[in-house]
């Protein structure tokens, strides 16, 4: 089994450490403020006991936990590994130096790769001197529970790297994407950016209230995205597939996209309507209680689409 080193034990770190612990791999778990690492492996192991309560890890909790250890520096976290997980600040000047360390410190076999949301890999590899070794596996928070990971590599990365660090994600249990060129941000951002977008701009035009419009994907799009893409979607919405239906409805679109939504909805005044909408601010203890159920309703479709049937 390859063995693992994460370096940041944040949320998207400890999630990591759970996934490629449960897939039997040996983790090692670095970060750069004293003691976090040692305080993180209680939370994976509580992370892991979840995750066994809704049948996603076969194993007891506390024998997958056994494989992830905490370590005092990052160069004992990589000096023997075969892949590594970044996942520090989104910040192009911390990236750089991690990676310059890591580079330094990892044999020369091991992947590089970081979880960063936004940031292409050639942005912070240029210089080294393993940069055809060095990739983007960005996730989805928290990727423990949603398995999607996108692999984006920069023009010099290798493409057995590139292999390599998909066949890594498949084989633990994710489900990997190749972005096939870079672009900020990646396909799920992207996606993601477009729909928030038009969101904003349909409350600051007055169209619909923050909670119906939350309702609209809650209770109606994500409900079918929850286990179809949108061309699969398409398909389905109309006799002749999607020919048919590019042939009904582009029509609109495209006077939709003649009139697209602009980046002053994220104006200052834009953003303080939707917080008058929204209420009151959250504190941090029910942030904390809200991302727990939030994770418990995603491990629980998680286990539904394990014994859901394929598509005919």
């Amino acid at each position: 089994m390859e063995k693992v080193a994460i370096i940041g034990s944040g949320l998207i770190g400890r999630a990591w450490a759970m996934v490629f612990a449960r897939a039997g791999h040996p983790v090692k778990l670095y970060d750069v403020a004293p003691g976090a690492a040692g305080k993180a492996l209680a939370l994976i192991k509580e992370g892991l006991e979840e995750l066994h309560e809704f049948g996603l890890i076969g194993e007891p909790a506390a024998v997958v936990a056994k494989r992830v250890s905490a370590v005092a520096t990052l160069a004992d976290a990589v000096k023997d590994a075969d892949y590594v997980q970044e996942n520090t600040a989104e910040k192009l000047d911390v990236k750089r130096e991690v990676y310059r360390q890591m580079d330094e410190a990892a044999p020369a076999h091991c992947i590089l790769a970081s979880s960063t949301s936004t940031i292409q890999t050639s942005r912070f590899s240029e210089t080294l001197k393993g940069r055809h070794r060095c990739v983007v596996a960005h996730p989805v928070n928290p990727p423990h529970i949603v398995p999607i990971v996108e692999i984006s590599p920069a023009p010099w990365t290798s493409a057995e790297v590139v292999a390599k660090t998909r066949a890594l994600h498949e084989k633990v249990g994710q489900v990997a994407i190749t972005v096939k060129k870079e672009v900020e941000g990646f396909i799920l951002n992207r996606l993601q950016a477009a729909l928030l977008l038009e969101s904003w701009r349909l409350v600051k035009e007055g169209f619909v209230s923050v909670e119906d419009l939350d309702k609209c994907i809650k209770d109606g799009l994500g409900l079918r995205w929850s286990f179809m893409g949108p061309f699969a979607t398409i398909e389905l919405n109309a006799p002749g597939g999607i020919a048919d239906y590019c042939a009904r409805y582009t029509g609109f679109y495209k006077r939709l996209q003649s009139d697209p939504a602009g980046v002053d909805v994220y104006e200052d005044a834009n953003i303080a309507r939707i917080l008058k909408e929204w209420g009151e601010a959250a504190t941090p203890e029910q942030l904390a209680a809200r991302t727990r159920w939030r994770d418990q309703q995603l491990a629980a479709l998680a286990a539904h689409k394990k014994t859901a049937a394929p598509p005919p």
